[in-house]
C-alpha cells in the first residue's frame, strides 16, 4: 500500500508540471492568432497566478476538511477541464476565463501534496518527487513541439495534456483508500487552520515568503519567456525553440534526480546555496556573446539551479515553522511563489515589448541576488 501510495504521487508530481510549460511552448505561435502583443502572455500567466495564490491561502482548510487525496483528485479534474477549455478557444478573453479554473487547481493541489510529503517522506523522496514534476514541465513542450512540427496546431497540444490529466484523475480516484491508510487527516490537520495574520506573524515567515517570491519569478520567467528570447534575440526557429525551451526542463529534472541522493549527504540549507550558484552561473553564461549553444547551455544550467532550491525550501518547513503549523505556512509559501508568478513574468513582458528582450539574463540575476539575501535571513531568525 506504501509503495502503491507513493506510485500515485509520482504521477501527480508530473501532472502538475504538465500544464506549467504549455503557455511558454505555444506562445510565439498562438499570440499571432489572437491579433494581440507579445505581452499578452503575461496576463494569462497573472490570471492563473492570482487563481493559485487564492486557492494556495485556502489550502490549509480545504486539506483539512477533505483530506490530501481529495484535493488532489479534485484539483487535477479541475486543470483538466481548463485546459480543455484552452484548446477550443478561438478569442483571448477565452483564454482569460479558462485561465481562473486553471490556477483555482493548481494552486490547492500543490500545497496540499508537498505538505504531506514534507511530513511523510524523507529529503530524498522531495528532491524525486519534484523531479517528477520536471519531467512532467519536460515534456509538456515537446508535447506542444509535436503538434506543431506535425501541422496539428497548438489547441491540439492543449488537447493532448487535457486527455492526460483526465487518465491522472481516474487514477487518484481509484486511490483514495490508499490516502486513508496513511491516517491523512491525522498528523498533518492538527489544531486549528491560522489565519494568514498568524502564520504571516511567525519568525521568518516574512523572509521565506520573499525568497519563495523570487525564486518562481526566476522559474516562471524562464519558462515563460525563454523561448521568445531564443526566438526574438537569438534568431532561432519557433517550432525549434519550443522544443529547445525544454531543455531548461530537463536540467531541473535530472539536476533532482540527482540532488536526491546529494540530501544524504548535505543538508537544505547546503542545496539551496548549492542551487543558487549554479543559477548564477547559467545567468553568465546565458550573457556570453558565443550565440545559440551558450544560451542552450545557461538554460541547462539555470534549470540545474533550480533543482534543489524548491524542495529543499519546502522540505525544510515543518523543521522551521512545526509540523502543526506547516500545511498553514507551506500555503502562504505557495501563495507567495505564485505572486511572483503573478507579477514578475508579465512585468517582464513589459520590459521585453518596450526595451528589448535581450535583457532576459539580467532580470533572472535580479531576482536570485534578493532571493539569495532574503533566504540567510530567514534561516537566522529560525536559529539555523
Amino acid at each position: 500500500m506504501f509503495h502503491l501510495l507513493l506510485t500515485v504521487i509520482y504521477l501527480s508530481f508530473i501532472s502538475l508540471g504538465l500544464p506549467d510549460s504549455l503557455l511558454g511552448a505555444a506562445w510565439p505561435t498562438m499570440y499571432t492568432q489572437f491579433n494581440g502583443p507579445v505581452s499578452y502572455a503575461g496576463a494569462v500567466s497573472m490570471i492563473i497566478a492570482l487563481g493559485t495564490v487564492f486557492s494556495s491561502l485556502q489550502s490549509d482548510r480545504l486539506t483539512r476538511a477533505l483530506g490530501t487525496g481529495r484535493v488532489t483528485a479534485l484539483s487535477v479534474c479541475t486543470t483538466a477541464v481548463a485546459l480543455g477549455g484552452f484548446s477550443v478557444s478561438t478569442a483571448f478573453w477565452q483564454l482569460c476565463l479558462w485561465a481562473v479554473p486553471y490556477g483555482l487547481g493548481a494552486g490547492s493541489v500543490d500545497a496540499a501534496l508537498n505538505n504531506y510529503v514534507a511530513l511523510h517522506y524523507a529529503s530524498r523522496h522531495m528532491s524525486w518527487l519534484h523531479c517528477m514534476w520536471g519531467v512532467g514541465a519536460s515534456v509538456g513542450p515537446y508535447v506542444m513541439g509535436l503538434a506543431l512540427t506535425g501541422g496539428r496546431g497548438w489547441a491540439m497540444g492543449y488537447r493532448w495534456v487535457a486527455l492526460l490529466q483526465v487518465g491522472l484523475t481516474a487514477i487518484l480516484l481509484l486511490s483514495l483508500p490508499q490516502w486513508k491508510g496513511r491516517g491523512e487527516r491525522g498528523e498533518e490537520t492538527r489544531g486549528e487552520a491560522l489565519s494568514l495574520r498568524q502564520v504571516v506573524a511567525l519568525p521568518g515567515v516574512r523572509e521565506v515568503m520573499t525568497a519563495f517570491c523570487c525564486y518562481s519569478a526566476i522559474e516562471q520567467t524562464t519558462g515563460l519567456w525563454a523561448v521568445s528570447y531564443l526566438v526574438l534575440h537569438r534568431g532561432m526557429g519557433a517550432e525549434d525553440g519550443a522544443g529547445f525551451a525544454s531543455l531548461f526542463f530537463l536540467g531541473i529534472t535530472l539536476g533532482r534526480a540527482v540532488c536526491g541522493f546529494l540530501t544524504l549527504k548535505l543538508s537544505d540549507a547546503q542545496m539551496v546555496r548549492l542551487g543558487e550558484g549554479l543559477i548564477g552561473l547559467g545567468v553568465l553564461v546565458l550573457l556570453l556573446p558565443l550565440g545559440t549553444g551558450s544560451a542552450l547551455l545557461g538554460l541547462v544550467l539555470v534549470g540545474l539551479g533550480c533543482a534543489p532550491v524548491y524542495p529543499s525550501f519546502i522540505h525544510a518547513t515543518p523543521a522551521q515553522f512545526g509540523a502543526e503549523h506547516s500545511q498553514a505556512v507551506i500555503g502562504v509559501q505557495m501563495a507567495a511563489a505564485y505572486v511572483g508568478t503573478c507579477l514578475m513574468p508579465p512585468l517582464f513582458g513589459l520590459i521585453a515589448q518596450h526595451i528589448s528582450v535581450a535583457l532576459f539574463p539580467f532580470y533572472l540575476l535580479l531576482a536570485l541576488v534578493i532571493m539569495a539575501v532574503a533566504y540567510e535571513k530567514m534561516l537566522k531568525k529560525c536559529g539555523q
